[in-house]
């Protein structure tokens, strides 16, 4: 797991549309950072429809939100497009940033045990060091750190 003031580790994943992305491409901006287990399923869904539904006020202020799953790109862009997603969304089908994050682990639902992404979010800040992580969040609460990074 990262810590606040770590430098967050950085990845190049493919985006929905195709092209790779670096998390070094956003050096000097404020960078929400997510992880949800699958698009298009309910908890993901209401993650992701939340941040929409802040963006602009996100966007606004400098601070870019990047999602992150095992999806492949073209289901990544299925689910962009189906509930207009204003950000970007990354594939990570062998777990390599999610791991590097500590967001790869074991989870129970409906009391099934099961190996894979752990709904989390990660802000980081302008210089690229981590200015607060959580593991375990619900749904909706990466759109109130987007906002809460917008007010520092």
């Amino acid at each position: 797991m990262v810590s606040v003031g770590d430098m967050a580790p950085d990845f190049r994943l493919t985006a929905d549309d195709g092209r790779p992305v670096s998390l070094s491409d956003f050096r000097g901006h404020k960078v929400v950072l997510y992880f949800y287990p699958k698009a298009d399923t309910p908890g993901c869904t209401r993650q992701a429809c939340a941040i929409r539904d802040v963006y602009p006020q996100v966007e606004s202020r400098d601070v870019v939100v990047i999602g992150i799953s095992p999806d492949a790109p073209a289901a990544l862009a299925r689910f962009r497009e189906k509930h207009s997603l204003p950000f970007i969304l990354l594939s990570d089908p062998d777990h390599e940033v999610a791991e590097a994050y500590g967001v790869w682990g074991e989870k129970s639902m409906y009391g099934r045990t099961s190996i894979g992404i752990i709904r989390s979010h990660v802000a980081i800040d302008e210089e690229g060091r981590i200015s607060d992580a959580e593991i375990k969040v619900k749904p909706e609460k990466t759109a109130d750190l987007a906002l809460k990074l917008i007010e520092l």
